[in-house]
């Protein structure tokens, strides 16, 4: 027997549409790319993309074509986001900060028929040219009067718009219809796809909305720091028109000062971003001497978050942390550090143990451990192993690139490997030791890159720290600690080796430093270990 329910699909658009229904004057603001603070309203949101699907149909674009976008966090990326998906499109965002050949391969890999591009991604086409002859027609992100001379014929984003009418309205087809695409950044060979569909992203914007993760409602405004070509920002962009929160989109300026602006100036209650950006927004304040007035708490991913980050958001600016984890793979969101009611009974400092953790998976993520021999661990925050997780938002396959070796079949399910290794404790908090290619192995001991970076994150000298494994004749790996000094201090091996001392077991304490000028980031802003071990093995 069947229950007897209306059978509505789940599908993106609708989100934008209850966004402008019922939240019709919450604000979208921008800080465009060519400097002028931009700001209307879901209302308006909708009518534009509802222009722009309008005319994205005049030029041919059918179910299933594949529309890429190298943009910034801005209102017409926003509304890319709705206008292609809307019509049953996929909307594939590319990360500009790739190698020009990544760039080059997943055009071509995800067989985009037009693009559209902010402005000051023009260098990076005009150097591809040659290498897109997939792509029928290129759009920039701007205005008439903003359009660039360049060698390669543009077409003006607002002209379509100003030529197009609105569709009546958003099509209706099947809510496992694919709606966006994301590559992962590519740090060992070529990066993978990874097609979302409409229900998995609803699905996944209604879980980043509950009070143990996110805690989204239409009395927030929400600066997404994290990009939109990473992981459609998080899921920022459909969750916050979900709940009718004022969106407050950063553009091209993420540097310290230029946050700390639109914090202030929009007063932003909760924001998100990696732990380098927020690196750079916390420097600013300690020399400016200043605080926030609004923002309340933010969440730290993409990365694992060093305790003294926590701390000073927490300590010195009275900002809760959120620390999240999770992967393009899994739409990103898997798990967040949410307290549970015998948590609160916490001194800060116990509380402080439990929020470095990557936390408890939300409604709708299964995890477990497992061994080498692909057998279950116990959850008892001891043993360790390889993470494998399974749920509706997560990948079931690469996009035209099978992979058997990144899933695996327990009992019945089919389970994707993520690389991670970690420990999982009764409550279902999961420790990251490290990722699979990164945990180095010392006499037959398993040392924690992570745990050494984050100790030596909290020396008050060091601003960035890195380890990695180096061949050793008698221990087979030993860890080398590479730093970046905080501006004019001083410091030498003997002080920061030191500093290790009762903080990790003895013979995990790396042998020797390395002290440089910059540590080389991925694309999304992780700590490049291959061009790091290119470097110094």
């Amino acid at each position: 027997m069947f229950g007897q329910m209306m059978d509505q699909p789940l599908l993106i658009s609708s989100i934008l549409t209850h966004a402008a229904n019922y939240h019709s004057d919450s604000e979208i603001v921008t800080r465009t790319v060519e400097g002028p603070i931009h700001r209307y309203t879901y209302k308006d949101a909708e009518k534009r993309s509802k222009k722009m699907a309008f005319a994205l149909k005049n030029l041919g674009v059918q179910q299933g074509d594949r529309i890429g976008t190298l943009g910034w966090n801005t209102f017409r990326h926003f509304e890319l986001y709705y206008s292609i998906s809307g019509i049953g499109a996929i909307c594939h965002t590319i990360n500009p900060r790739l190698f020009h050949e990544q760039i080059s391969y997943i055009v071509k890999h995800a067989a985009d028929k037009f693009l559209f591009i902010d402005t000051t991604f023009i260098p990076i086409i005009e150097k591809l040219k040659d290498e897109l002859d997939g792509v029928e027609k290129i759009i920039l992100m701007t205005s008439k009067e903003n359009m660039p001379d360049s060698k390669i014929s543009f077409t003006c984003y607002e002209d379509l718009i100003d030529s197009s009418e609105e569709i009546e309205s958003w099509p209706i087809f099947d809510e496992k219809t694919a709606s966006s695409l994301c590559y992962t950044s590519g740090t060992t060979g070529n990066p993978k796809g990874v097609l979302y569909h409409h229900k998995s992203t609803i699905m996944h914007a209604y879980a980043s909305c509950l009070p143990d993760t996110l805690n989204l409602s239409a009395s927030d405004t929400v600066l997404p720091v994290v990009p939109m070509f990473h992981v459609n920002a998080w899921g920022l962009p459909y969750s916050c028109p979900l709940t009718g929160a004022k969106i407050v989109l950063p553009g091209i300026k993420m540097d310290g000062e230029s946050l700390y602006e639109l914090f202030e100036s929009e007063k932003v209650t909760c924001s998100a971003g990696v732990p380098t950006i927020w690196m750079g927004l916390l420097n600013f304040m300690k020399e400016k001497n200043v605080k926030f007035s609004s923002l309340n708490r933010t969440i730290i991913g993409g990365s694992a978050c060093p305790p003294a980050m926590i701390e000073t958001f927490q300590k010195e600016f009275n900002v809760n942390v959120l620390h999240a984890w999770g992967m393009t793979e899994l739409s990103p969101l898997g798990t967040v550090v949410a307290p549970k009611k015998k948590h609160l009974k916490m001194s800060k400092e116990e509380y402080l143990k439990v929020q470095t953790t990557q936390g408890r998976p939300v409604f709708g993520v299964d995890i477990q451990i497992i061994d080498s021999d692909n057998k279950p661990l116990p959850w008892d925050g001891e043993a360790f192993g390889d993470l494998v997780v399974k749920g509706p938002w997560i990948v079931s396959d690469y996009y035209n690139n099978p992979s058997e070796a990144s899933f695996i079949k327990l009992g019945e399910d089919i389970w994707f490997r993520t690389g991670d290794v970690v420990s999982i404790d009764p409550d279902g908090y999961i420790k990251i030791t490290d990722r699979s290619k990164d945990v180095i192995k010392s006499g037959g001991e398993w040392i924690s890159s992570i745990e050494l970076e984050n100790t030596a994150m909290a020396h008050p000298k060091v601003k960035e720290a890195a380890v990695i494994a180096i061949k050793d004749v008698k221990w087979d790996e030993r860890p080398l600690l590479i730093i970046v000094k905080k501006d004019d201090v001083e410091l030498d091996d003997s002080e920061i080796l030191s500093f290790f001392k009762d903080k990790v077991a003895k013979w995990c304490i790396p042998d020797k430093v390395i002290f440089t000028e910059e540590i080389p980031h991925t694309a999304t802003g992780k700590i490049l270990k291959t061009k790091l071990r290119e470097l110094y093995s």
